[in-house]
C-alpha cells in the first residue's frame, strides 16, 4: 500500500506531459491557430489531474506514516520517500495554495496566452514539490530540489520577452549555484556518514560530531547557505525582485508563497533532521546566520518601502518575510521553531493572495505601479478589501493570522539565550512591521479615498475564477488568526520532536 505515495506524482507527471506535448505539437502543426478552440479540453485535463492528485495527497498527509523506496541510485543511496510530521505540514500548505492558484490560472491565462504550456509545467512543479516534501533522505530531497528549479524555470520565462528570459536565467543561475553548495555538503556527509536518512532531532551522534567538528561546521554552513538562496537570504536574494515582476501573476504567487519555502524546508531538514539543533547551538555558524537573517528582514522591508512597481514591491516583501522564518529556525528553540512553522503557513496564504490581487490589477486595469492604483477601490471593492485584510495579516495586526506567527517568533527570541539577539531580534521584527505597514496600507487608502475625481467609477469586479481564490485565501488568513490553536498544537508537536 505504500506505493500509493507515488500515485499523485505519477498522475501529475502524465497529465503535465500530455499538455506539454499537445502544446508543442500544436505549435509545430498549427502555429497556435487552434489554441483557443481546444482550451476547454486542456483545462479539464488540468483540473481533473490537479484535484484527483490533491485529494490523494490530503488522504496521505492526514493518514498513517508510510514509506517506500522507489529505486537505488547506487547500492547504498536509495530514492526514498517517507511521510513524517514536517512533510505533512509542508505538503498540505502546498496543496491548498496550488489548488487555489490553479483555479485562478484558468481565467488569468487568457491574458498571458500559451495556456497548455503553463498548465503543463504547473502540474509538473506540483508533482516535484510532493516528492520534495515526502523525501526521506538527503539525496532524495536534493534530487527533487533540483527538479523543482528546472520545472519552475519555464514559469518565469513564460511570456518569452527579453526581460523574462534574462530574469529566468538569473533565477536559474542563483538556484543552481545554491544547489551546488548543497551538493558539496552531500558529498562530504555521504563520505563521512554513509546513511543520510532524516531523523527528527538529528542523525549525527555527539561523539562523531565532536571528532570532526571543524569540517562538519564548514560543510553544514555551506549547505545551509546554499539552500538559503532559494529562500532569498541576503546577499543571495537578487533573483526574487527580478523574477517576480516578469512572471505571470499565478507563477509569481507560487514562487513567492511556495517555491521559496522549499529552501526553508531544506534548511529545516539539514539543521533538525541531520545535524541536530544542539550540535549547532552557540557555534559561529548560527551567529553568522542570525546576523544575515536580521539584515535581510530589515533590508527587504526597506527596499519594498522604496519600490514603486507593485509586484517588485511584493517580491522585496517576500525577501523580508521569509527571513522571519529563517530567524526563527536559527534561534534553535522550540517556541521560535513553532513561530517559524506558523509563518511558513501564514505567509504562503497571504503572499499568494497579494500576488493574485496584483494579477487582477494587471489583468483588468493594466496597472503595474503603485501610483496608478488611485481610486481602484471604487471599481473593485471586494478585491481591494481582500488586499487590505491580507496586508493587515502580513503586517501582523491582530486578529489576523500573521500576528500569531510573529508573536511566537518574538517570544522565541526573548527566551533563546542567544545574547544580543534576544533584544535585537524583536526590535528588528517590530521595525520591519512598521515598514510593512508603510508600503502596503497607502494602496488601500488611495484606493478607497482617492478624492472627488474618482467618485463616479462603476463597480466591475473580476471573473469569479479569479476572485473566489482571492477571497478564500483572505478568509483563511482571518479564520486561522481567530482560531489558531489547532495549527499551534501541530507546530508545537513538530518542534517538540527535535529536542
Amino acid at each position: 500500500m505504500s506505493t500509493i505515495l507515488i500515485i499523485p506524482m505519477a498522475i501529475l507527471i502524465i497529465a503535465g506531459l500530455v499538455l506539454l506535448i499537445w502544446s508543442f505539437v500544436e505549435h509545430i502543426r498549427c502555429k497556435g491557430v487552434y489554441e483557443e478552440k481546444h482550451t476547454g479540453i486542456a483545462q479539464s485535463i488540468f483540473l481533473i489531474a490537479l484535484f484527483v492528485s490533491a485529494g490523494i495527497v490530503v488522504y496521505l498527509a492526514l493518514g498513517k506514516e508510510r514509506s517506500v523506496t522507489l529505486f537505488y541510485l547506487m547500492n547504498n543511496i536509495p530514492i526514498y520517500f517517507k511521510i513524517d510530521e514536517i512533510g505533512r505540514w509542508f505538503v498540505l500548505i502546498v496543496t491548498i495554495v496550488w489548488l487555489l492558484v490553479g483555479i485562478y490560472s484558468i481565467r488569468y491565462l487568457r491574458h498571458e496566452g500559451e495556456q497548455k504550456r503553463f498548465l503543463g509545467f504547473f502540474l509538473l512543479v506540483y508533482s516535484v514539490l510532493i516528492g520534495l516534501d515526502f523525501s526521506g533522505n538527503l539525496v532524495t530531497m536534493y534530487l527533487f530540489y533540483e527538479l523543482m528549479t528546472l520545472t519552475s524555470f519555464p514559469l518565469v520565462l513564460h511570456n518569452g520577452s527579453k526581460e523574462a528570459i534574462m530574469a529566468a536565467l538569473k533565477y536559474l543561475f542563483y538556484s543552481m549555484a545554491g544547489a551546488y553548495m548543497g551538493l558539496f555538503g552531500i558529498f562530504y556527509l555521504q563520505h563521512m556518514m554513509g546513511d543520510l536518512t532524516f531523523v527528527a532531532g538529528g542523525a549525527i551522534g555527539r561523539a562523531f560530531f565532536d571528532e570532526n567538528k571543524a569540517l562538519m561546521l564548514v560543510a553544514f554552513f555551506i549547505m545551509i547557505l546554499g539552500f538559503a538562496v532559494k529562500a532569498g537570504l541576503c546577499p543571495l536574494h537578487a533573483w526574487l525582485p527580478t523574477a517576480h515582476p516578469v512572471a505571470p501573476s499565478p507563477a509569481s504567487a507560487v514562487l513567492s508563497g511556495i517555491i521559496v519555502k522549499s529552501g526553508v524546508l531544506a534548511i529545516i531538514r539539514v539543521i533538525f533532521y541531520l545535524i541536530g539543533p544542539e550540535m549547532l547551538r552557540g557555534t559561529w555558524v548560527i551567529t553568522v546566520l542570525l546576523i544575515l537573517s536580521l539584515v535581510t528582514v530589515f533590508m527587504g522591508s526597506l527596499l519594498a518601502f522604496r519600490e514603486p512597481v507593485l509586484k517588485k514591491r511584493l517580491a522585496y516583501s517576500t525577501v523580508s518575510q521569509v527571513s522571519y522564518i529563517l530567524f526563527g529556525i536559527f534561534l534553535l528553540t522550540p517556541k521560535a521553531l513553532t513561530g517559524a512553522l506558523l509563518q511558513v503557513a501564514f505567509h504562503a496564504i497571504v503572499k499568494c493572495g497579494l500576488f493574485l490581487v496584483a494579477g487582477v490589477f494587471l489583468y483588468e486595469h493594466h496597472v503595474k505601479r503603485v501610483d496608478e492604483l488611485v481610486g481602484i477601490g471604487r471599481r473593485i471593492p471586494v478585491t481591494l478589501w481582500s488586499y487590505t485584510f491580507l496586508s493587515l495579516s502580513l503586517i501582523g495586526i491582530p486578529p489576523m493570522s500573521g500576528f500569531v506567527s510573529k508573536w511566537f517568533l518574538a517570544q522565541g527570541a526573548l527566551v533563546s539565550g542567544t545574547g544580543v539577539f534576544e533584544i535585537i531580534g524583536p526590535i528588528v521584527l517590530l521595525v520591519s512591521a512598521l515598514l510593512t505597514a508603510g508600503y502596503l496600507m497607502p494602496i488601500t487608502m488611495k484606493g478607497f479615498f482617492p478624492g472627488e475625481e474618482a467618485a463616479s467609477e462603476k463597480v466591475k469586479e473580476t471573473s469569479l475564477w479569479m476572485l473566489v481564490p482571492i477571497v478564500v485565501l483572505t478568509v483563511f488568513a482571518f479564520v486561522l488568526g481567530v482560531f489558531p490553536n489547532g495549527l499551534i498544537d501541530y507546530a508545537d508537536k513538530i518542534a517538540a520532536l527535535q529536542w
